[in-house]
């Protein structure tokens, strides 16, 4: 299992606790992004790769390098689905773990959204990470790891 993560979104909290469990699984990370990011000192087992600018450049790269059975985070929903598409897991920064049939109800509920915005809603955005939210992440995260083949 590698862990992709859509990195020009995703919370410095959410990241903290990312580069601790590639630390203490082994698992190799990498942090995908169109904007520079630093990554710990000493964390062999994480890279990040920097793309060009543009609308879904990052989603794209982690799409084309993605394997079955490899972790994405991403709040982004349409990357979820072409992550569950292709045989991988898709979790949110929290600690939402899409699946086949979630992903297609958030995806309606995402369009439905576009076009209230379309027409002049103003709809608001996600609330603020909190502690909580952080928690839940990293339990759904550790679930994950766990659950994978030859996890101890």
């Amino acid at each position: 299992m590698h862990i992709w993560v859509d990195a020009d979104a995703c919370p410095v909290a959410v990241k903290e606790i990312l580069f601790r469990a590639a630390a203490r699984t082994g698992l190799p990370m990498t942090l995908v992004a169109n904007q520079p990011l630093a990554i710990p000192r000493g964390a062999s087992t994480v890279r990040f790769i920097q793309v060009a600018g543009g609308f879904d450049v990052a989603d794209n790269e982690i799409v084309r390098r993605l394997s079955a059975g490899d972790l994405v985070i991403t709040q982004d929903i349409p990357l979820a689905a072409e992550v569950i598409e292709k045989g991988g897991l898709a979790l949110n920064p929290r600690g939402e773990h899409y699946t086949p049939d979630s992903i297609k109800a958030r995806l309606s509920m995402r369009h439905f959204m576009e076009s209230l915005r379309e027409s002049g809603v103003n709809t608001g955005g996600p609330a603020k990470l909190n502690q909580s939210d952080r928690q839940v992440f990293a339990n759904a995260l550790d679930k994950i790891l766990l659950a994978r083949p030859g996890s101890v």
